[in-house]
C-alpha cells in the first residue's frame, strides 16, 4: 500500500514537471507562435504614464501563465528610410502554440492589463505569426 501511493505521488510530480513551463524553459525563445504588438500613446513623452505602463505591463508578464519569453521595447532614433519609429513602445511575446496565445489573451494578468492601461494609448497594432 505504501509502495502504491509512493508510486502515485512520484508519478503525479512528474506528469505535472512535465507539463507545466518553467523558469527555464520560460527563458528559452519559442519559435512556434510570435505575438507582436506595437503601442502608440497618446501622450508618449508623459513619465507618469511611461511608468504605469511598464509596471502594469511587467507584472502582467510575470504573472501570465502562458507567455513563454517576452520582450519589452521602444523605438530607437531611425537611421534608415524603412525602419517605422513612430511607436511608443513594442512587446513581442512567444507561446509554444496558438492555442496557449488564446490562454493568454483571456486570462486575468492580460485583461488586468488592458484594463488599467488602455487609456494611455490611442494606438495598438497586433501581428502574430507562426515560425516556419
Amino acid at each position: 500500500m505504501k509502495t502504491g501511493i509512493i508510486t502515485l505521488v512520484f508519478t503525479a510530480i512528474i506528469t505535472t514537471t512535465s507539463f507545466a513551463q518553467t523558469a527555464d524553459n520560460m527563458k528559452n525563445f519559442d519559435p512556434a507562435f510570435a505575438h507582436t504588438v506595437y503601442f502608440w500613446f497618446k501622450n508618449p513623452d508623459n513619465q507618469t504614464d511611461r511608468a504605469k505602463f511598464e509596471t502594469s505591463l511587467k507584472t502582467f508578464l510575470r504573472n501570465s501563465k502562458y507567455a513563454k519569453t517576452n520582450f519589452i521595447g521602444t523605438a530607437p532614433e531611425a537611421t534608415r528610410g524603412v525602419v517605422d519609429g513612430s511607436f511608443t513602445y513594442s512587446l513581442i511575446v512567444t507561446f509554444e502554440s496558438a492555442e496557449a496565445q488564446e490562454g493568454y489573451q483571456k486570462e486575468e494578468a492580460h485583461l488586468i492589463f488592458i484594463e488599467e492601461c488602455k487609456d494611455l494609448w490611442e494606438k495598438v497594432i497586433v501581428y502574430d505569426s507562426f515560425g516556419i
